[in-house]
C-alpha cells in the first residue's frame, strides 16, 4: 500500500469516475508511489503503469502483482506521451480507462537529492527522469531573456525579468537554497509571509526542464488514441496552466464542429468525448489531511466510438 505521506489525491473521486471492474485493462500514466494503481489492483483491474522516473519502477517492480504471470502490474519506464507506440508494441490495443496525475509526486518532492522542492537544500535538479540537462544546467547557461520567457509563461511570475537579472547576477547556482535565497531577495520576500516568491519561479524550472505541458498534451493525445468505446479519462492536474491545457482539450475533442459562413455546407465532426463531467476539487477533510491536495482538480470524460484524430 501507498504509505501516508503519498496517499494519491481525490482517490475517491477518481475511482468513481473510472468505474473500474474486474477484468479491465486500466493505465496509470503517472505511476509515482503507486497510489491509484494499488485502488485499481484492489478492484480486480489489470494495470499498464508508466513512470519515466527510475526510482518509481523499480519500486513497483517490487509487488506481488508485477511477478505474477502473467502479471496484472505491467511496468514501462516511459513518458507517458509514449503511452499508444508503447502499449502498441506491448500487444494491446484499446483500454477501458486512463488516470493521469500531473506535476511532480510527493515522493519526489520529499527526497532532497532529487531537487525539486526549495524548502529543503539539496542539488539543484528537477529531473524527473534522472538524465538530461538538470535544473542547474539551465540557470547557469540560459540567457537572461530566456530564463525571464520560463519564469513568466510557466510560472505567471509578473517580474520575472527581475528574478532572471538577479539569477544571472548570482552565477554559478548549485543547490536549490542558494536559488531560493536569489529570488527571494530579488522579489523583497519577508519571512512569515502567505506564500513564498520562489514557488513560482521553482514550478516554471520544473517545467522547463522536464518539457511538463508538452508532454501534457502529447499525453491526452495518446490516451483518447488507446480509449475505447466507452473508455474513461481522469485528469488530476494541479495548477491552472496544466487544468487549462487538459480543459481546452476536453472541448475541443468533445466539440461539434460546423462549417463556416464561407463553406457551402456546413461540416461536422463528431466528438471523441461524451459526459464531460464537471471539475472535481478536494473538500475540507481532504485538504486538512493532505495541504499538497489543496490545488488539485480533477476533470473527466467518456470515449466515443468516433475514430482518432487530431482536435480541431
Amino acid at each position: 500500500m501507498s504509505s501516508p505521506a503519498h496517499v494519491p489525491v481525490l482517490l475517491d473521486e477518481v475511482l468513481a469516475a473510472l468505474a473500474p471492474q474486474p477484468g479491465d485493462l486500466i493505465v496509470d500514466a503517472t505511476f509515482g508511489a503507486g497510489g491509484y494503481s494499488r485502488a485499481l489492483l484492489e478492484r480486480g483491474a489489470m494495470v499498464h503503469a508508466f513512470d519515466r522516473d527510475p526510482d518509481a519502477i523499480a519500486a513497483g517492480r517490487n509487488w506481488p502483482e508485477a511477478a505474477e504471470n502473467p502479471p496484472r502490474l505491467v511496468l514501462h519506464p516511459r513518458r507517458f506521451s509514449e503511452m499508444a507506440a508503447t502499449l502498441r508494441d506491448a500487444g494491446v490495443a484499446q483500454v477501458d480507462g486512463v488516470v493521469m496525475d500531473i506535476g511532480v509526486s510527493s515522493m519526489q518532492l520529499d527526497q532532497t537529492e532529487r531537487g525539486f522542492a526549495f524548502s529543503l537544500d539539496g542539488p539543484l535538479d528537477m529531473r524527473m527522469s534522472q538524465e538530461g540537462p538538470s535544473a542547474a544546467d539551465f540557470v547557469n547557461t540560459a540567457g537572461e531573456g530566456e530564463i525571464a520567457d520560463v519564469l513568466y509563461h510557466y510560472g505567471e511570475e509578473r517580474q520575472s525579468r527581475r528574478v532572471a537579472r538577479a539569477i544571472v547576477a548570482a552565477r554559478p547556482l548549485s543547490t536549490t537554497g542558494e536559488l531560493a535565497r536569489v529570488v527571494r531577495k530579488a522579489l523583497g520576500y519577508r519571512p512569515g509571509a502567505p506564500k513564498d516568491p520562489a514557488t513560482r519561479s521553482f514550478q516554471a524550472i520544473r517545467i522547463h526542464v522536464n518539457a511538463e505541458l508538452d508532454e501534457l498534451e502529447s499525453g491526452l493525445r495518446g490516451a483518447t488514441e488507446m480509449l475505447r468505446e466507452g473508455g474513461r479519462l481522469a485528469v488530476v492536474s494541479f495548477h491552472s496552466l496544466e487544468d487549462r491545457i487538459v480543459k481546452r482539450f476536453l472541448r475541443d475533442t468533445a466539440a461539434v464542429r460546423a462549417g463556416s459562413r464561407h463553406a457551402p455546407l456546413p461540416e461536422t465532426r463528431p466528438p471523441l468525448f461524451t459526459d464531460i463531467a464537471k471539475p472535481v476539487r478536494p473538500g475540507d477533510a481532504e485538504v486538512a489531511r493532505n495541504p499538497r491536495a489543496r490545488s488539485a482538480v480533477l476533470r473527466s470524460a467518456i470515449r466515443t466510438v468516433e475514430p482518432w484524430r487530431e482536435a480541431a
